[in-house]
């Protein structure tokens, strides 16, 4: 009888074959119904009322989202930067337009998502869409706790905790430059109060230590104390 063949071991044919996914890698480069986009300062992303048809993730840079009233009235509802998603909500079924505006408010690099790439590959691989939902789950909360500030809390410390929140404290170990075009307008449109009381409390901050000014603003963790003071 002649000896028996030997085939190679089953996991060996197959290690390198198979490739685990990752999700960081996923949203870092462009694939089947993935590319990057750059945009420009100030260039619009989408536009409210556009057809809803891709989620973004931002991989560099800061937008602004925006929303228009009937009545011709422009409100920022958000700022967000790396690591965050945009237009997330195409995909539900019942959204097929864009509910919002989304600008660059820097020089930005963007990696577009295709509504079935997106569905199919949240559908394959846990990775993503674990990360995907502690993503939604997070914004959820922090929508909540906008409404609790808005509610509840004066202008000053709303003021306090949305320069915190956009610092990224809690993300960082260190206090991160704001976007240097960040206005005090905007300012006064995310906290829900005037241009003017906006400016009162940024020379307090500014005086206390709390923000410095230097090609840009820089938020230091000092201004908890505002936001923690009863």
């Amino acid at each position: 009888m002649p000896p028996l063949r030997r085939l190679p071991a089953r996991s060996h044919r197959t290690k390198n074959r198979i490739k685990s996914f990752d999700p960081n890698t996923f949203l870092a480069q462009a694939g089947i119904g993935r590319t990057v986009r750059r945009y420009r300062h100030k260039q619009t992303i989408f536009s409210q009322g556009d057809r809803a048809n891709a989620v973004f993730y931002i991989q560099e840079g800061r937008v602004r989202l925006t929303v228009l009233s009937k009545q011709g009235k422009e409100a920022t509802i958000g700022l967000f930067g790396p690591g965050d998603f945009l237009g997330e909500g195409c995909l539900a079924s019942d959204q097929t337009v864009r509910l919002a505006t989304a600008t660059a408010m820097t020089d930005c690099a963007l990696l577009r998502i295709e509504k079935k790439a997106m569905l199919s590959t949240l559908h394959r691989e846990h990775e993503l869409s674990d990360l995907f939902v502690r993503y939604v789950v997070d914004r959820h909360n922090r929508t909540q706790a906008d409404l609790v500030d808005q509610l509840f809390n004066s202008s000053e410390k709303r003021l306090a905790r949305a320069l915190l929140i956009l610092a990224r404290f809690g993300k960082e170990d260190k206090p991160e430059t704001v976007i240097p075009q960040l206005s005090q307008e905007t300012l006064a449109e995310m906290v829900g109060t005037t241009r003017s009381r906006v400016n009162f409390f940024m020379n307090k901050f500014r005086k206390l230590g709390f923000v410095h000014y230097n090609g840009g603003l820089q938020v230091h963790s000092s201004l908890l104390s505002v936001v923690l003071h009863e």
